[in-house]
């Protein structure tokens, strides 16, 4: 912002008065009362816009005078009617309950001379009590996107009767991810009806959403986009992690602070940090999102009635918390969204007072702190804290944590590896020699041959086993009762192979189910043993039954005589149980 225009920010070089913008005298009266007597350029521009019935887009920094530049305008034009039952005449979106208390305590403030009501509907109260009050219908309805939902969805309020949308720090809503539940408010609105879009900065993101909520909109941009005030005294302390406690608490007894807003990233470090300074002294409150709402208005009291001088607190107060007069911002964590900065130091340096804002960052940051400093177009400069070590910023992104890769650099201060070829020989290696005398032992080539070792040549393998013994003829065969049993054979038993035999011989197929072709038989083996048979697979892909054959395939029945020939007498029993079986089961019709 250039000089000038903070001057007419002031307004010590403004000559226009709020009279001069079309307000009623109830809201000059109100306005002169709350101390203010010239229009900022963003009230300047938007509020004769607002009064016309036109849609505006308004893009300024925080601090600006944002919220009075609709509030007072509002008030004008609905001072005349009156609402219905569960049917507000207005409608304003904040993404935080902090800005919507903010922007009710603006209408409480500015409307104190008209008979307008307003219905606060935010998380965190009793929704009885906002119940009550949308039964008796307010001119003016000022809810965070996810209550006003839940209050249309449980029937108790009705959006057909709006004639004023207001839409305040659209970039936050953007951020917190509101968008969607944005729209789908805005399709239950009516379409003829007046919108306001006002954000801090104004992005394509944020022009996009414009152009679908308004209609040939006025546009106001009163500053440079992601502009910080030149009132406000930058610093970065560049130190490292463990330090920086100390460095906060350093410059907490250096600087003359009055009160101060300390912001940290994660809701887990508010609370640690919380705790640490008022371990040390420090009169501090805390301020988070998973604070209880009734908790997190009283640490905001505390703050305004100076009965605490520091607010640690996270994101949720960066936009919104309109106190006067605070002195320092200290950011005990860099932002890691560069608009979070600008946002944040513009809790200070309002309304043209000097203020202070001085970032906490860690060698780690360089890249978020880089961001920052584009985004804003200047160098945030460098101080040093008496008894921390400075440390300089690194620039390039890393990832950090367990098992994240190294940059270029990082790899080549590693000492290069020696080629294969270059390495010393195992026999020149000291400690490998010491523990093992290789070079005495024979080479394997010079050893003996696996014959020589085992008399393995004289076993003979299964592929090349000799074939089974041809049947004996049938006139030597035993008759069934004289036949010994199974166990006196040995002759077979003697033939049976070796376990170690077998494993060579499936060594040398290539393993227990491979062919000699080296094809498998996995799946035929598999097959196999699912019936649970146990047969064994013989090198010609044959099924065999063991060691031994079975009893029916030692029987052999003699062929039968000629027809027309007496038949003999059987030769054995068995021929003769045939015999009886047939004349049994076939008797002769005579």
């Amino acid at each position: 912002m250039s000089t000038d225009t903070q001057s007419r920010l002031d307004g010590s070089q403004n000559s226009t008065a709020f009279s001069d913008l079309g307000l009623g005298p109830e809201l000059i009266r109100a306005v002169e009362d709350a101390g203010y007597t010239k229009p900022t350029p963003i009230q300047e521009q938007a509020i004769p816009g607002v009064l016309m019935g036109r849609d505006v887009l308004g893009c300024a920094q925080t601090g600006t005078g944002k919220t009075a530049s609709f509030t007072l305008p509002m008030i004008e034009i609905l001072a005349s009617g009156r609402a219905k039952a569960r049917m507000p005449r207005s409608l304003i979106l904040c993404p935080t309950r902090e800005l919507a208390a903010q922007v009710a305590e603006n209408f409480d403030k500015y409307g104190k001379h008209h008979r307008l009501t307003k219905a606060l509907i935010i998380g965190g109260e009793s929704m009885g009590d906002q119940i009550a009050i949308l039964d008796r219908g307010p001119d003016v309805l000022i809810a965070t996107p996810g209550r006003l939902l839940d209050m249309f969805e449980r029937g108790r309020i009705l959006l057909t009767d709006v004639k004023i949308l207001v839409i305040d720090e659209a970039d936050r809503m953007l951020d917190m991810g509101f968008i969607p539940d944005v729209q789908r408010i805005v399709a239950l609105l009516p379409k003829m009806r007046q919108t306001l879009f006002f954000s801090a900065t104004l992005g394509p993101e944020i022009k996009s959403l414009a152009d679908e909520f308004l209609m040939n909109p006025k546009e106001i941009s009163v500053s440079v986009p992601h502009s910080t005030a030149t009132t406000v005294v930058l610093g970065l302390a560049v130190v490292d992690e463990i330090d920086k406690r100390e460095t906060l608490r350093h410059l907490l007894r250096i600087e003359n602070v009055k009160n101060a807003f300390v912001f940290c990233n994660r809701k887990r470090d508010v609370d640690v940090l919380f705790r640490s300074l008022k371990k040390h002294g420090f009169d501090v409150v805390q301020m988070h999102g998973d604070m209880a709402q009734p908790a997190r208005i009283e640490a905001l009291g505390k703050l305004k009635s100076g009965e605490a001088r520091l607010l640690v607190c996270s994101d949720v107060a960066a936009r919104g918390i309109d106190i006067k007069a605070v002195s320092h911002v200290f950011n005990f964590d860099v932002p890691i969204h560069a608009e979070d900065y600008v946002h944040r130091i513009g809790r200070t340096g309002r309304a043209g007072e000097v203020g202070h804002a001085y970032t906490i960052a860690t060698p780690d940051d360089g890249r978020f702190v880089a961001a920052i400093e584009k985004l804003i177009g200047k160098e945030i400069p460098r101080i040093e804290v008496e008894g921390v070590p400075p440390l300089a910023l690194d620039m390039e992104p890393r990832r950090r944590g367990r098992g994240g890769r190294k940059t270029g650099e990082e790899r080549a201060e590693r000492a290069p590896r020696p080629a294969r070829s270059e390495r010393p020989a195992r026999s020149e290696r000291a400690p490998q020699a010491e523990r093992a005398p290789q070079a005495e032992r024979a080479p394997q080539a010079e050893r003996a041959p696996q014959a020589e070792r085992a008399p393995q040549a004289e076993r003979a393998p299964q592929v090349e086993r000799a074939p089974q013994p041809e049947r004996p003829p049938q006139a030597e065969h035993p008759p069934r009762a004289e036949r010994s049993e199974r166990s006196d054979r040995p002759e077979r038993v003697a033939e049976r192979p070796s376990r170690d035999d077998t494993r060579r011989d499936d060594s040398r197929r290539g393993g227990r189910g491979r062919r000699d072709d080296g094809r498998s038989q996995g799946r035929r083996r598999g097959r196999i043993d699912e019936l649970g048979i146990g047969e064994m697979l013989h090198d010609d892909g044959v099924i065999g039954f063991g060691d031994h054959m079975p009893d029916f395939m030692l029987r052999e029945v003699p062929p039968l005589p000629p027809r027309g020939t007496a038949a003999e007498e059987p030769e054995s029993d068995f021929e003769a149980e045939i015999e009886t079986e047939a004349e049994t089961a076939e008797p002769s019709e005579e």
